[in-house]
C-alpha cells in the first residue's frame, strides 16, 4: 500500500479559553461521553487513591502497606505505576515520605520510591547527566533490596538514557530487567525510549523492537500497547524515513484489541486508551477514536496530552470535541512538530 505519513491529518493545539467556550452546549451525552466538567486528569485507581489522600494528610502507612502488597504479590505493573505516582507526590509534599524514610530507611519500598524520586528531581535539572550519576547508588540499593523486583531496573534503564550510557551497559541492564519479568511494560517503554534516542529518526527499528516484544507477550499484557507508543513517537517526531500506513494501523489494531480486554470507565487502562485515541485520530480513524473515548469516560491522562500542550486536560477535551462533532469544512488540526522544543520533566 502507498499510504504513508503524507496522508495523515495533522493534530490540534488549544487554549483553556477555547475549552471553556465549548463546554457550554456540547451534547456529549448523546455521543455517550461525560460532560467536560466531569472529566478529570490522572485519577488514581481505588488502591492508590486512599494512599495519596493519607499522604496528603501526612500519613505514610497506607502507602507503605500498598507498596508492600505489590512486592509480596509480585504485582510488578502496579508497583511500577504506584512508585512513580508516590514519588511524584513526594516532590511537592515531601513530609510524609521523609517520615516514612526515617522510620524504615532500608525498606525495599522506601528504597524504590527514593530512587524514583531522585531520578525525577535530577531529570528536570539543566545538569541532568551529572546529577543522575550521583543517584546511581540509590538505584543500586533499590535493586539489591529485592532481587525479584524489575522496577529498579526500569529506573536504571531510564537512568542509562539520561546519562547517555553506551549500548553495552544498556544491554546488561536490559538483560537483568527481562530476566526478572520478561514482559514488564515499564521496562519495555524505557528500552524503547533509549533506543529511540540512540537511533534518532530510525523509527522502523523502534517499530521492530516494539512489534517483536508485543508478538512475544501474552494477549492481555500491557506490552501489546508498545507498538502504539512507537506510532505515537513517529507521529510526533517529524523526522526520519516514512513508516508505511499499514504498519501504523496494525499498531493501533493491536492496542484496540488490548483495550477491549479491560472494563470500560476504568482508570487502570486509561493511559493506554488516551494514547490510542491520539494515534487513531492521527490516522483519521474517528469512529474507532470515538469508541475509545467512550471507554475512557472521565479518565484523561497527562500522557500523551502533556507532551503536546501545557494544558493536557484542555487538549484532551478539545480533541474529544473534534472527534465527537466530526470533520468540519475547515481543517481543525494544526501540525505537530516534535515536542515543541521543550523537554518536559515527565518525559522520562
Amino acid at each position: 500500500m502507498g499510504h504513508t505519513m503524507a496522508l495523515l491529518p495533522p493534530f490540534i493545539r488549544v487554549s483553556r479559553a477555547s475549552r471553556t467556550t465549548r463546554n457550554a452546549a456540547a451534547p456529549h451525552s448523546a455521543a455517550g461521553l461525560p460532560a467536560d466538567d466531569e472529566v478529570l486528569l490522572d485519577v488514581p485507581d481505588d488502591r492508590l487513591g486512599p494512599a495519596l489522600v493519607a499522604a496528603g494528610l501526612g500519613a505514610y502507612a497506607p502507602a507503605a502497606q500498598l507498596m508492600a502488597r505489590t512486592r509480596e504479590q509480585a504485582e510488578w505493573e502496579y508497583r511500577d505505576r504506584y512508585a512513580s505516582r508516590l514519588a511524584s507526590f513526594a516532590r511537592s509534599r515531601p513530609e510524609w515520605f521523609e517520615e516514612w524514610r526515617a522510620a524504615a530507611p532500608r525498606d525495599p519500598d522506601v528504597l524504590l520510591v527514593s530512587a524514583q524520586l531522585a531520578v525525577d528531581r535530577a531529570w528536570s535539572s539543566p545538569a541532568r547527566a551529572e546529577l543522575l550519576r550521583e543517584v546511581s547508588p540509590l538505584i543500586t540499593a533499590a535493586a539489591q533490596s529485592d532481587v525479584r523486583d524489575p522496577v529498579p531496573w526500569r529506573i536504571a534503564l531510564d537512568h542509562a538514557r539520561g546519562t547517555r550510557a553506551g549500548h553495552k551497559y544498556f544491554g546488561e541492564l536490559w538483560e537483568a530487567a527481562v530476566r526478572r519479568a520478561p514482559h514488564h511494560y515499564g521496562c519495555h517503554v524505557a528500552a524503547k525510549r533509549y533506543l529511540a534516542e540512540s537511533w534518532h529518526g530510525s523509527h522502523r527499528e523502534c517499530f521492530d523492537f516494539a512489534d517483536r516484544a508485543a508478538q512475544d507477550a501474552p494477549a492481555g499484557s500491557l506490552v501489546q500497547a508498545l507498538p502504539a507508543r512507537a506510532a505515537f513517537a513517529y507521529l510526533t517526531d517529524g523526522c526520519g524515513p516514512e513508516v508505511p500506513r499499514e504498519r501504523l494501523d496494525a499498531a493501533a489494531d493491536r492496542a484496540v484489541a488490548l483495550s477491549a480486554r479491560f472494563p470500560s470507565l476504568d482508570p487502570w487502562p486509561a493511559e493506554i486508551r488516551n494514547l490510542l485515541t491520539y494515534v487513531l485520530v492521527r490516522l483519521d480513524r474517528r469512529d474507532d477514536a470515538l469508541a475509545q473515548l467512550r471507554l475512557i469516560g472521565p479518565y484523561a491522562t497527562s500522557f500523551p496530552w502533556g507532551r503536546l500542550s501545557d494544558d493536557p486536560l484542555g487538549h484532551f477535551l478539545a480533541v474529544r470535541e473534534e472527534v465527537r462533532s466530526g470533520p468540519s469544512e475547515r481543517p481543525p488540526w494544526q501540525p505537530e512538530n516534535g515536542h515543541d522544543g521543550r523537554d518536559r520533566p515527565k518525559d522520562h
